[in-house]
């Protein structure tokens, strides 16, 4: 199949080229644009079957318009001294201007309360809309934009915080990351495809027609995901730009390092294309399968914002399989010898190489091999042992960020959960108004749970006269629900603060007055859902995807045993990730823990891309077998001739996965350094070094039941080894 693929296009260059370029620019003109599915919001994508989801519904029924975005607004004098009460009447009189102002979306702007240590003060801005709404960040910049003139010679800084604010900041962070990243993968590509070739054709070659997959995919996503109903997370055109260039450049080189060895073997250019497009294309296939099927695997989380991750970026890979086995043969048919220009390399063949002597020791010595590097893996993976999960994704943003200062300085005079208080409703079970006297009181006992600091004294729902005495509950206008604000004593996002959350539900659940029910919600819930759906989507997701993976494996070795010691190898590498990114983020930078979605991250990529790796070795060792080599000749020779496509590919895609850690967000850091350090595993310690080692042990049985191991012709003599792919130029 995939030598009549590669006649077709090889045959066909310059139509192959006009299908890729129009269809690239039909899709940016008329197509759609993925910030019309994004999403901000973690929480939103949480199930409904989530306690904070259905308190969430009741908050939209009971209380029109409580779901408005907010953001609290910090004031500090500027000389560090007490607010006094002529700093009070400024704020009062700032507010009341930013009302007057008639921002778009500001409904008002409103005085709250002094710290205790008389330090801060507090106004709060109600902004009409979801805090997930695209309007409302402009909102917020609109809102400090109208704010600074205001305070200036006043003696008094301001600061807005609060999740719009912080949302606002994230946006921007992204962003940046994105422009951020973007530069450096591209530039590093360069750099490292023209140390590997040493021509700047091959090097700009994968960078433009990588340029012009992403004007494809990225409309075919926005299709898929509106098809399917889904929002995508706001993080999404960072990682694209990753994967896409990242992954493409793998399978680029992947087929071009056959290509090359086919000219060096005599074969001319269109003929060395086809024959590289069928020895390879089936070990590309498979790789770019493996890969969808993890990513792919996704659909089944309960959470939206992995639900919708996963298939976009399968997407993206697929769109790169197919420019692999068409776009790229087509152009460099056209090429020819002309794709390494000014090097020769191309024409010489390499001797006594790196990969040489590596593959001579896993062949004479498969045993030390493998037991070396698979102490190396699990050593590494004994990290994961002290693993804890960090929640708190709006404390990672950088600390230079308007809302981070203000936060700080809001928990330094406050408790720490004010920003984001504990919702409680209480909703009538019968029909029947409730009883206020036993919802004060039931309000009241909620002080005595552990975690709790205090709840805040109700305002007036809309319409609604203020009571002379202090409320600890708001009411709906029925009078049927009410909601109590809980403040914790915590940072309302640490663990300790999520680890407080089911308790109390325990406790409200179990004290409700008669005839209520209750229902706890608000930011913290939410995320304490969120920490659920994570340990159900990954109990769900790793074990249906190693499966699946396997068996991919299984069809292209035409092997049941190869399959399982491969994916226990692919297991290997992705604890020993998560165990590695444990001890430099959480115990040696001291981070609360690690981000919450890096496991399913590291998933995603090292499993699916170690997969990868692992399938290109072992094709090559099925290959070296086929040619009546044994088990530890084959596997010296695998090494020799897919080691330098192996280790550029680990080089590149581990390099532009880095380049995350340029991006000032610590999401993207951790993010950045586990999956390239997950690659560097896969390529340079698994696949080179530990797959090799355990099949060369197996020895025939590895290709059980098959007979694709069978030599298919007499073992080659020595001199016809030189025509083996070597390594690539500027690695010797």
């Amino acid at each position: 199949m995939f030598g009549r693929l590669g006649r077709l296009v090889v045959h066909n260059p310059w139509k192959v080229i006009a299908v890729w370029i129009l269809a690239a620019f039909a899709l940016v003109a008329f197509g759609p644009k993925l910030s019309d599915v994004t999403n901000s919001d973690q929480t939103s994508f949480l199930p409904s079957k989530y306690e904070s989801a259905q308190a969430g519904k009741i908050a939209d029924r009971a209380f029109p318009g409580s779901d408005n975005a907010t953001a609290t607004v910090v004031f500090k004098r500027a000389d560090g001294g007490a607010i006094t009460r002529a700093d009070q009447a400024k704020v009062a009189e700032i507010s009341k201007k930013l009302t007057a102002a008639k921002i778009d979306r500001v409904l008002s702007v409103t005085p709250l309360q002094v710290s205790e240590n008389g330090k801060i003060m507090l106004a709060g801005a109600e902004i009409k809309g979801q805090t997930a709404d695209k309007e409302v960040p402009d909102a917020v910049k609109k809102l400090r934009d109208a704010t600074k003139p205001l305070i200036s010679d006043t003696g008094l800084k301001a600061g807005y915080t609060g999740q719009a604010a912080m949302l606002l900041d994230n946006e921007d962070a992204f962003g940046k990351a994105e422009k951020i990243v973007g530069g450096a993968t591209v530039g590093l590509i360069l750099v490292l495809l023209l140390l590997i070739y040493r021509s700047p054709i091959t090097a700009i070659m994968p960078i433009l027609c990588i340029g012009l997959m992403s004007m494809v995919s990225t409309p075919v996503i926005v299709w898929v995901a509106k098809a399917m109903g889904l929002d995508v997370d706001e993080s999404l055109p960072t990682i694209l730009t990753v994967v896409l260039y990242g992954i493409g450049t793998d399978y680029i080189l992947f087929l071009m390092f056959r290509y090359r060895e086919r000219l060096r073997a005599g074969d001319d250019k269109k003929q060395a294309m086809i024959v590289a497009v069928e020895r390879v294309g089936e070990a590309i296939a498979s790789a770019a399968g493996a890969v969808i099927i993890a990513f792919g695997a996704m659909l089944l989380a309960s959470l939206g914002m992995f639900r919708s991750l996963g298939p976009s970026l399968a997407v993206a890979v697929l769109v790169m399989l197919c420019a692999a086995l068409t776009l790229i043969p087509a152009v460099v048919s056209l090429l020819g010898t002309k794709v390494f220009w000014p090097s020769k390399n191309w024409q010489r063949h390499p001797k006594g190489t790196m990969f040489h002597r590596i593959g001579t020791l896993v062949g004479r010595r498969p045993a030390t091999v493998a037991i070396v590097s698979g102490l190396i893996v699990v050593a590494a993976a004994a990290g994961v042992l002290n693993l804890k999960s960090d929640y708190d994704q709006m404390g990672g943003l950088p600390s230079n960020t308007e809302s981070a200062q203000a936060m700080d300085d809001l928990r330094s005079a406050f408790p720490a959960g004010m920003d984001t208080p504990t919702e409680v409703y209480v909703s009538s079970t019968n029909g029947q108004a409730l009883d206020r006297a036993a919802v004060e009181s039931f309000a009241a006992s909620l002080t005595k749970q552990d975690g709790i600091g205090t709840v805040l004294p109700a305002q007036a729902a809309a319409g609604q006269a203020k009571s002379k005495a202090a409320s600890l509950a708001t009411y709906s206008q029925d009078g049927n629900t009410a909601l109590i604000k809980a403040v914790l004593k915590t940072n309302p996002f640490s663990t300790a603060a999520l680890d407080t959350i089911n308790p109390l539900r325990d406790t409200v659940h179990a004290a409700t007055p008669q005839g209520t029910k209750a229902l706890v919600g608000g930011g913290t819930a939410a995320y304490t859902d969120l920490r659920s759906a994570t340990s159900r989507d990954m109990s769900v997701i790793f074990p249906v995807a190693g499966l699946l993976i396997a068996l991919v494996l299984g069809l292209l070795l035409r092997s049941v045993v190869a399959p399982w010691y491969l994916m226990l190898a692919v297991v290997l590498g992705y604890t020993a990730t998560l165990g590695m990114t444990t001890w430099i983020f959480q115990d040696l930078m001291n981070n609360p823990g690690v981000m919450f979605m890096l496991p399913i991250i590291i998933y995603m990529f090292v499993v699916a891309i170690g997969s990868d790796y692992n399938i290109l070795m072992t094709a090559r060792l099925r290959e070296e077998a086929r040619e009546g080599h044994g088990p530890r000749r084959a596997a010296a020779l695998a090494v020799e001739h897919a080691g330098p496509s192996v280790a550029s590919a680990g080089v590149i895609l581990a390099g532009t996965f880095s380049s995350l850690m340029l991006a000032g967000v610590s999401m993207m850091t951790q993010m950045g350094f586990a999956v390239a350090i997950g690659i560097c595993l896969a390529a340079f310690v698994v696949s080179m070094f530990l797959v090799p080692g355990v099949t060369a042990l197996i020895g025939r049985v590895a290709w059980w039941p098959g007979h694709g191991a069978e030599a298919t012709q007499p073992p080659p003599a020595a001199g016809e080894m030189a025509e083996r792919e070597p390594e690539p130029a500027g690695t010797h």
